[in-house]
């Protein structure tokens, strides 16, 4: 497998630290999650927070005002959130939470990042960003 198209910086760790007491599942949809981001926007900037067990992503290492989402694992499913969820069109419903903007999509399989309405949330979410000069 190829590595994504991914700018790291910051943070207090690696990707693989982030997703490394998860299991061989949940570790592998958080590549593929990753790896849908890369595709989605090239050359994405990830910020890996391994003792929070969150990577966020965007265009610079600040939290809220350069990332649109982020990559959290849990024991029986992968969160792939989004900082401005609340504010996303959502026609089919993936997203869950009750935050002001906060939203996430939990995957529980592989296929579920397949879906075309991920790929869509992520562009729309993309669009949340500063415009680059």
């Amino acid at each position: 497998m190829t590595e994504p198209n991914i700018n790291t910086v910051g943070g207090n760790g690696s990707f693989q630290e982030v997703i490394a007491n998860s299991s061989p599942e949940i570790q592998s949809m958080a590549h593929a999650a990753r790896a849908l981001l890369a595709d989605v926007m090239p050359g994405i900037t990830e910020v890996p927070w391994a003792r929070q067990k969150i990577a966020g992503y965007g265009v610079g290492p600040k939290k809220m005002s350069q990332h649109f989402c982020y990559i959290a694992p849990f024991k029986r499913h992968l969160n792939l959130g989004f900082m401005y969820g609340a504010h996303l069109p959502d026609p089919e419903n993936l997203l869950e939470g009750k935050g002001t903007d906060l939203r996430h999509i939990k995957i529980r399989r592989a296929d579920d990042l397949h879906k075309p309405a991920v790929r869509e949330l992520i562009l729309q979410a993309s669009q949340y960003l500063p415009k680059l000069k």
